[in-house]
């Protein structure tokens, strides 16, 4: 069970209704109208709960569990406990995970502007808007409907963000236009300076980074991720990205519909990435780079060159994953015998 003091449960749920927010299957004899309190791990579910069976790694977990309903694929079923109501679904994870989100919504701030908080008489912010104590909001700003910004946050001169955009505490907004549901979680810093400058052995030229950062609708930015402005062009996130926590996003980066990075992960500027690319943590993609739709790449990869369509690499530099489990079996192979040599 979830915390009461951090998090509100808006259960309970029948399973009629949790059948309809999962899309799940339930058995023509199930009673509909049993009442589910809570949504809970295998391990810990009473039988007042609803937990979840996706990984076969956690199949004896699920022999074992005590959660009176589980949502899992019909190949599981006959290894349910005795007693435990199954909702059947292709995919329990993402069933759970709506179960999940309607057990435990987003709270939602009425309209307060903290005394503390800094807002410049020409900006503008829509209905039902919070602002936290110490935020900034600079001229020319424009925050839509049930916006929530943060403690400490800024939002720039003439920045754009659409309706419902969450602004952790502490994070920092500048020369930027985002769309709508986006979150961007504490300390993370959107629009910043780019890496630009020109070498001189005099001491480096400075360039001046005039471009702006573009974030579509549904993005999600971790803590502490910095995404940099363009150079003369505009750094643009697309719509439904998810960038983890600590994820460095350079100048005139462009991400398509989809993304996902995880943690420490770089992009060097001006690198393209198609669409639903997955970049493992602590990968680093060097700059000018295409990478293709779909692309996987595992984490702490160096990939530094173009990557088609589809493809899985690892490594660094990166190759083929197929190619990379293979140098990797060669390299152990090769130092058990020369410890075998010096024995």
């Amino acid at each position: 069970m979830a915390d009461p003091r951090f998090f509100k449960n808006a259960g309970p749920f029948s399973l009629g209704e949790i059948a309809k927010i999962t899309g799940a299957d339930l058995r023509p004899e199930t009673d509909l109208n049993i009442m589910v309190e809570d949504v809970a791990t295998l391990e810990s579910a009473g039988p007042k709960d609803v937990s979840f069976l996706d990984n076969n790694k956690y199949v004896g977990a699920f022999e074992n569990s005590a959660a009176g309903v589980c949502i899992v694929k019909s190949r599981y079923a006959d290894q349910a406990p005795r007693g435990m109501l199954l909702l059947l679904s292709a995919e329990p994870y993402k069933a759970y995970a709506r179960l999940a989100q309607a057990y435990y919504p987003q709270l939602t701030s009425g309209f307060e502007v903290a005394k503390a908080a800094h807002v410049h008489p020409s900006a503008s912010l829509g209905a039902n808007c919070a602002v936290g104590a110490g935020a900034v909001i600079e001229a020319g700003a424009v925050a839509g409907d049930q916006c929530s910004i943060g403690a400490n946050a800024v939002v720039g001169q003439n920045c754009v963000l659409g309706d419902d955009v969450r602004l952790g505490a502490g994070a920092t907004v500048k020369c930027s236009l985002i769309g709508n549901r986006v979150t961007i979680h504490a300390g993370a810093r959107v629009g910043e300076d780019g890496f630009g400058f020109a070498p001189d052995p005099t001491g480096h030229i400075k360039i001046p980074q005039l471009g702006r950062v573009v974030i579509g609708d549904g993005v999600e930015i971790g803590a502490n991720s910095t995404i940099d402005r363009g150079s003369s062009g505009d750094t643009v996130i697309g719509e439904g990205c998810w960038i983890d926590n600590l994820v460095q996003i350079a100048h005139n980066v462009k991400l398509g519909r989809g993304c996902i990075l995880a943690a420490m992960a770089g992009v060097s500027g001006s690198t393209k990435l198609g669409d639903f690319v997955v970049v493992g943590g602590q990968a680093g993609i060097t700059g000018h780079l295409t990478i293709g739709d779909g692309v996987q790449i595992a984490g702490q990869s160096g990939v530094m060159r173009n990557v088609d369509a589809g493809a899985i690499v690892g490594g660094s530099p990166a190759v083929p994953i197929r190619q990379y489990h293979k140098q990797t079996a060669l390299l152990g192979q090769l130092a058990e015998e020369k410890g075998r040599r010096r024995q």
